[in-house]
């Protein structure tokens, strides 16, 4: 009996929100399914070129007041990424707090909008230091 991969399932609170932080990854929805009898939405969202390794959004329209309102239970999404600094800059543009600088080239930590914790890890060999990255603390300040 073989075993597949299918796909990694989060439970979001904002879907809009959410949907908005994994474009920033370079993830694009690749299908979705509203269900009118379960009160929920779930959105795939994958990295180009590799629809079949997605991450599963999933929404419930009467919210999730009875599920932990914190999310460290869950481990991490981890992908790899062309340029680490690039990458990092980029989300920081766009409001996202960079909880692990990538002060040494090679892996640095993201939080989404509902606390998941994203590893990003440069592909290839680790970039050299750069600043103002190599001088960040783990709170992302100098």
């Amino acid at each position: 009996m073989a075993t597949r991969y299918l796909h990694t399932m989060v439970r979001v609170k904002d879907l809009d929100a959410s949907i908005a932080f994994y474009k920033l990854l370079g993830l694009h929805e690749t299908r979705r399914r509203d269900s009118e009898g379960g009160r929920f939405t779930l959105v795939f969202l994958a990295p180009e070129g590799q629809e079949e390794c997605p991450v599963e959004l999933t929404y419930n329209w009467d919210g999730d007041d009875g599920l932990p309102s914190d999310s460290r239970h869950f481990g991490h999404l981890a992908y790899s990424v062309d340029n680490i600094y690039d990458m990092c800059q980029h989300l920081m543009d766009n409001g996202v707090t960079i909880n692990r600088p990538p002060r040494d080239g090679h892996m640095a930590f993201v939080r989404s909008p509902d606390n998941i914790s994203i590893e990003l890890l440069q592909a290839g060999d680790a970039l050299p230091p750069q600043e103002p990255w190599a001088s960040m603390d783990n709170t992302g300040h100098w």
